[in-house]
């Protein structure tokens, strides 16, 4: 079983117990493209009922067998996450009432419409965004995110790590929620007061009396070295995501599964309902039927002088959405402007935009 995206990266393996640390690049084959091998329309799915899942007390029943791999992008925070093929192979052992674990599996297909929309792949745009965010150097401190068609959830999880007031996630389905997109935040989340701890101890002092000395036998240099391959290793990082003692940082996240039109619902039952200062939202036009409800809940949910950071691809073969058509309904709406941020021309082109509410015009 194989689903290839065919990534141009540097990478270097580590021990497969130890976890992989990939180092992106830009370059990227864009040969692959969401399709839905089912019937080749761009049709709208039934309406997929929208709940909000809750953190498990216990943890481990999502990281067993987790293999975690680590993405490391210039300045960004390094970014944890489950390896995909992993996932696969052990899809008869997980909770998957969806039964799109193995459905997927067996059909040889990135997309079913209607039963399963992406959400275990990390689609090539979304790495596009994470560079476009290390090069503006965006901190996120305080601010309300929502990782709007979330998976994986490494946009939301950089914006957690980065300061961020609260982060919500949404997807499709409630099995990417429960397997992929909590398992990758638990990983991810370390009790603040931990980093504080690690910052003196790369120092390795030793206190002597009313004086300090660095530790003779290792460099700071070695020493950080050492703490940066411990951090990196897969046990390690499954030991702090079974604590429950180091999630402090999940009770500023919210998870949600379901179609935007009853996630919608939900979230504006709330009062206040929520508004997020930045939305992300990245390979989530590849279907023109869709389109009425994303805009409708970019509408509704961002805040007056929010922003909506959108990465896709120009077109979207056998489901016939991309950029172009987008943009179309976008301009006819009359709501958001749409600013062009980054753009790869070469192959299939690939774009990052940033949508923001029309200033109303005064006399």
């Amino acid at each position: 079983m194989s689903f290839s995206f065919n990534f141009d990266v540097h990478a270097r393996a580590e021990d497969a117990d130890d976890g992989d640390v990939v180092q992106i690049s830009a370059n990227v084959d864009n040969s692959t493209t969401k399709h839905d091998t089912t019937d080749g329309k761009s049709a709208e799915p039934p309406a997929k009922e929208a709940r909000e899942h809750r953190p498990p007390s216990d943890p481990g029943s999502l990281l067993e067998d987790a293999v975690p791999e680590t993405v490391r992008l210039g300045t960004l925070p390094p970014l944890h996450f489950l390896n995909e093929t992993v996932l696969e192979r052990t899809a008869p052992e997980r909770d998957d009432q969806e039964n799109i674990l193995s459905r997927t599996a067996a059909q040889r297909s990135d997309l079913i419409s209607g039963v399963y929309e992406g959400g275990l792949r990390v689609w090539e745009c979304t790495y596009d965004l994470l560079e476009l965010l290390e090069r503006d150097g965006e901190t996120f401190g305080g601010k309300a995110v929502l990782d709007l068609g979330c998976g994986a959830a490494l946009l939301g999880i950089l914006a957690l790590k980065r300061g961020a007031g609260q982060v919500h996630f949404q997807d499709y389905n409630s099995t990417v929620i429960d397997q992929l997109t909590l398992p990758n935040v638990l990983l991810n989340c370390e009790e603040e007061e931990e980093d504080v701890e690690s910052e003196e101890e790369d120092e390795e002092v030793e206190v002597m009396g009313k004086g300090k000395r660095v530790k003779e036998d290792e460099s700071p240099k070695e020493t950080k070295a050492k703490k940066q391959e411990a951090e990196d290793s897969g046990p390690a990082l499954k030991k702090r995501a079974l604590d429950p003692s180091q999630h402090v940082s999940v009770a500023r996240c919210r998870f949600f599964s379901g179609d935007w039109t009853t996630f919608l619902a939900l979230v504006l039952k709330e009062d206040p309902s929520p508004k997020y200062d930045i939305i992300f939202t990245s390979e989530t036009i590849y279907n023109t039927a869709y389109y009425p409800a994303l805009h409708d809940t970019l509408h509704r949910l961002l805040a007056p002088d929010g922003l909506v950071y959108l990465a896709t691809k120009a077109h979207y073969f056998g489901v016939g959405g991309g950029l172009h058509l987008f943009e179309a309904f976008v301009e006819q709406r009359g709501v958001f402007a749409l600013d062009r941020l980054w753009d790869m021309n070469e192959g299939l082109q690939r774009h990052v935009v940033a949508l923001r509410f029309k200033k109303t015009k005064t006399s």
